[in-house]
């Protein structure tokens, strides 16, 4: 009689480009899951833009059947069974931390992997911490050995020892190019991360960490089962939502589905649900038996006196899980679509995309000029650049995206609070009491010959350094606090690699608001005010940041027949402006022989006739223009 197989789930945690998804392949390749002619470089990045950009946007699971070398058997199956293990390939860019999150609460070990040519980055620290809070069994190795010199590798692996507390002895040493040292790995994950408990006889329990859209299958729901069992036709619930529906198929990731009879407790799988509106499945909720609610109701109110243990049993077994902290959005811009009659499928495609993308946050925004929109907001600046780009090469639309705007906090003469993402929403100034910007705290690691660059580099984008500590003998961790305005909006990160020739990381997380003197600055063409063009500005700021969008306007805007004023104010007060010159037709082209007065005559007849323009003309401003002046 065969033994259970032995369940595993894991993940890959690492800084960006540090090797993750390459190593994820020699695992794929080492456990014959994907066969050698079709593997293919960074095989579980599967979308467009992952292999584009070269990083991991999503995670990405895929279970792996593993013998170990000492029983691997001349048959397929074993007499102890293969080993199951289910691996969560996860990005590396601090955008997409929130899928690291996901990953982390579907499994019981994480696998912490460190380049061996850059060293410890500092989201390698943000990704050990948050392993470390989960409780999670971690496992430490250095990648790209093969290219790295022997300093290098002792460099870094002194380095990770340091992070994790571990002897050096104990860092294992891979490349994921190659396949060196990969099989020494996968065996120490398989006798050192705990094996996945297997409550299968408890009623249903699974939690929802990611999901998908499927014209014909509806909302496909990816799922970590911590107990009971689930299998085709089965009637779930979806406990926050409180939503009942039908089972369709259920399976696992081979990376790609692959159908099974049912999915049991420890597994990792998807569950097609058969739900045609997106907005009904969440990530982070509870699947259970449809039913189980009642029945176990029933068994606590009749065994309430004899049998404690089935209240105990009730409450613990369908009480929803704990989920996902859900991320809140630290940058706002608006999104329009180049043709309005695209609207309702960008709509669609919002929707979509919030299924396996629980950071967007979007309301629909209309602008006389504009149309129709949305309001979108995004955990950073190449969140909000992946999701434009996806939704321009999956529904094929032109889009045009606004300047990105922080979320600010306003007090109110009146004791009300509120938090404000755009221009329109931002209170008359007799009316605010003070007024805040978020911050954020910065963990930066760099060598110490760049410190002080580094250091001028922060000055320059308003951070104040509160602390300095010796990682290594050669490296220094730098913890500052800065106006998240700056870090995304001012070029924060190419400046710092600028200034530290590529060699220094940093990550951030937020560290609440601070006190600062913010205006609404406004827009005035031609005397009317353009509320499409209203930035919200720390006060010392508003008169440059205003200029340089005005001259940005003068090239933007058609030309006129007469003179257009460009003009910035604050509470009604001008504090730039720039002129729109007119077309200047020659008058005098058709004029022949006469007298010089005849010319004074046409060109005082057409001044008048352009000081009567300007007086009575309006200016109508293409929606071409609006782009590209928000862009």
């Amino acid at each position: 009689m065969l033994e259970k197989p032995k369940i595993i789930n894991f993940c890959i945690i690492a800084h960006i480009d540090h090797g993750k998804s390459t190593l994820a392949d020699r695992l794929l390749e080492l456990t014959h899951t994907i066969e050698k002619g079709k593997l293919k470089e960074q095989f579980l990045d599967s979308m467009d833009l992952e292999r584009e950009k070269g990083i991991t946007i999503k995670m990405h699971p895929c279970r792996m059947l593993y013998h170990p070398p000492n029983i691997r058997p001349i048959s397929p199956i074993s007499p102890m069974g293969p080993i199951i293990l289910n691996l969560i390939d996860t990005p590396g860019h601090i955008d997409f931390s929130y899928e690291i999150s996901r990953a982390l609460a579907c499994c019981e070990g994480a696998l912490l992997l460190v380049d061996a040519t850059k060293g410890v980055q500092a989201q390698t620290i943000f990704n050990y911490e948050n392993a470390k809070k989960q409780g999670l069994k971690i496992l430490a190795a250095i990648n790209k050995v093969d290219v790295a010199t022997p300093d290098q590798i002792k460099e870094t692996k002194k380095e990770l020892a340091v992070l994790v507390g571990l002897p050096e002895n104990e860092i294992m040493e891979v490349s994921g190019k190659t396949g060196l040292g990969v099989e020494e790995l996968l065996e120490r994950i398989v006798q050192e991360v705990p094996e996945a408990k297997e409550e299968s006889e408890a009623p249903l329990q699974a939690l929802v960490f990611d999901s998908k859209y499927d014209s014909f299958s509806g909302v496909v729901a990816y799922v970590r089962v911590f107990q009971g069992r689930v299998k085709r036709g089965d009637k779930l619930l979806l406990m926050v939502e409180n939503k009942e529906c039908q089972i369709k198929e259920v399976g696992y990731f081979t990376p790609t589905l692959k159908a099974s009879e049912e999915l049991k407790a420890g597994e990792v799988g998807y569950l097609k649900t058969g739900i045609k509106e997106p907005g009904k499945v969440k990530v982070g909720d509870t699947i259970t038996i449809a039913n189980s609610k009642r029945q176990m109701a029933n068994i606590k109110n009749s065994q309430e006196k004899t049998a404690p243990e089935s209240s105990q049993s009730f409450s613990r077994c369908v009480s929803p899980l704990p989920g996902y902290k859900e991320p809140q959005p630290v940058l706002y811009l608006s999104l329009y679509p180049a043709s309005a009659d695209n609207f309702d499928l960008l709509k669609e495609g919002l929707l979509k995309l919030k299924l396996n993308d629980p950071a967007l946050k979007f309301e629909i925004e209309s602008k006389m000029a504009l149309g129709r929109g949305f309001r979108i907001g995004f955990l950073g600046t190449l969140h909000a650049e992946i999701t434009i780009k996806r939704l321009e090469a999956e529904y094929g639309m032109d889009l045009a995206a606004t300047s990105p705007q922080v979320v600010f906090e306003v007090h109110l003469k009146n004791g009300a609070k509120s938090l404000i993402s755009s221009p329109a929403n931002w209170p008359e100034p007799a009316n605010i009491l003070t007024t805040k910007e978020p911050f954020v705290e910065m963990e930066i690691i760099c060598p110490n010959q760049y410190y002080s660059p580094v250091f001028k580099c922060l000055q320059s984008f308003e951070a104040i350094l509160t602390q300095t500590k010796a990682f290594t003998e050669n490296k220094s961790l730098f913890i500052a606090l800065a106006p998240l305005r700056e870090i995304i909006s001012g070029n924060f990160y190419e400046a710092l690699k600028n200034v530290s020739s590529g060699f220094a990381s940093f990550s951030f997380k937020e560290a609440g608001f601070e006190s600062a003197k913010l205006v609404k600055v406004d827009i005035f063409i031609a005397g009317n005010k353009e509320d499409a063009f209203s930035r919200i500005l720390p006060e010392y700021k508003a008169f440059t940041e205003s200029k340089k969008f005005l001259g940005k306007l003068k090239d933007i805007l058609p030309v006129q027949q007469f003179s257009v004023a460009l003009q910035a104010t604050i509470s009604g007060k001008i504090i730039a402006r720039e002129t729109l010159k007119s077309f200047r037709k020659d008058v005098t082209s058709s004029l022949y022989g006469g007298d010089v007065t005849r010319k004074r005559k046409v060109l005082e007849r057409q001044k008048k006739g352009k000081k009567e323009l300007k007086s009575k003309g309006k200016v109508s401003i293409p929606a071409t223009s609006f782009l590209e002046a928000l862009r």
